[in-house]
């Protein structure tokens, strides 16, 4: 089988597995990532599909939906592309890409982390698709979806959570800001995506601005 067609196949299988995802984390989430990876491709030297094949699959079963389960995404992802006949280090390549790309796993202090530069260029990409003006619809349409409260004063945001205290948080969406999407720049691999984060960032701070204006009443 030729790349293009394991490409489409794989489109199509994640676009039919997404079909009543959350808004946040649906086709058009993948969609975005997988056209910001290409994008990134341009200035890296790394195995496109392998990342490719990453960014498309990377949030087949993401955990949020299913009880935290971090196992699920990558079986699911492995057995697909078995199916597919795929060579076997691609395989490997692609699950632990998805295995080790989430923020929520960057919280643990885990020496033997996996990396590769396929890693990162999707990394952040899914990264980017967080922040700026993308980033907020999402956060509160996860917010909303997890009928959560936009803001409450009397909850200051968590700035020094593990992993287990993430996942389990019920914070209203505007600490999100501040426990993640504010951090993400920092976090940004490749030359592309600290230059795209910029300016999203720099987007964030001034939609905080003016939202909590409004919210005193000004």
């Amino acid at each position: 089988m030729n790349k293009n067609q394991l490409v489409q196949n794989t489109i199509d299988f994640v676009k039919k597995e997404l079909e009543n995802a959350e808004g946040g984390h649906d086709w058009f989430h993948i969609e975005r990532v997988f056209n910001t990876s290409k994008l990134i491709l341009k200035s890296e030297q790394a195995n496109e599909i392998v990342v490719q094949l990453a960014a498309i699959l990377h949030d087949i079963a993401d955990p949020k939906f299913h009880n935290g389960d971090e196992s699920v995404g990558p079986k699911v992802a492995q057995t697909f592309l078995k199916g597919q006949e795929v060579s076997e280090n691609i395989i490997d390549h692609v699950v632990n890409i998805i295995k080790h790309m989430s923020f929520k796993n960057s919280l643990e202090n885990n020496g033997k982390a996996f990396s590769s530069i396929e890693l990162q260029v999707v990394q952040d990409a899914d990264r980017l698709d967080a922040i700026g003006a993308i980033g907020i619809a999402r956060a509160f349409n996860y917010g909303g979806f997890k009928n959560r409260e936009l803001y409450n004063p009397s909850i200051p945001p968590n700035l020094n959570m593990s992993k287990e205290e993430y996942k389990a948080s019920k914070a209203p969406t505007i600490n999100h800001f501040y426990e993640k999407l504010l951090l993400l720049k920092e976090k940004m691999n490749t030359v592309t995506g600290k230059k795209l984060a910029e300016e999203r960032h720099q987007f964030m701070l001034a939609y905080l601005d003016q939202f909590y204006k409004e919210w005193n009443g000004n």
